[in-house]
């Protein structure tokens, strides 16, 4: 299994600005760590190069792009069902946000967005018709209280 390098506390704060803001400039990271801004590039090709870093993107807010439903849907599946068959499943669901298969009674956990509660009945009706779900459970979001990016604790 492959082993992510350790991170010092300059990567751990590049990795926290980046987070917060991927379209900061080399030299407004480099303000941010105290660090000049090719010092700051060198840090991140090499946060890349290892596979720290996978990619940059934005953080949309999914209701002003049409997703005003959110809801977390449970999947009780059939036997042992692999994880493999669960990801095949779930990858063709464009409104699958993350998936994980999970400890307990249930197999996995979906999370959803779709415009609205007709889209998310659909959603759990598509669901449920996969040939190794037995059954389904969802809850729906009301509000979102908190959301974090993914960044390195301190």
């Amino acid at each position: 299994m492959h082993q992510p390098p350790a991170l010092d506390a300059i990567d751990q704060a590049i990795v926290r600005e980046l987070a917060l803001d991927a379209r900061a400039s080399f030299a407004e990271l480099g303000a941010a760590v105290a660090l000049s801004a090719s010092a700051v590039k060198r840090r991140v090709d090499r946060l890349r190069d290892s596979g720290v870093i996978r990619g940059f993107t934005v953080r949309l807010d999914p209701a002003a792009v049409g997703w005003q439903t959110e809801a977390f849907i449970e999947l009780f599946c059939q036997g042992s069902t692999s994880p493999a068959t669960m990801r095949h499943a779930v990858e063709g669901y464009p409104e699958v946000v993350a998936a994980s298969t999970v400890t307990g009674d249930v197999d996995l956990v979906v999370q959803v967005r779709t415009r609205d509660m007709q889209h998310l009945e659909q959603v759990v009706e598509r669901f449920a018709a996969e040939p190794f779900v037995v059954r389904t459970r969802s809850t729906v979001v009301l509000s979102a209280l908190l959301r974090r990016p993914d960044l390195p604790t301190e």
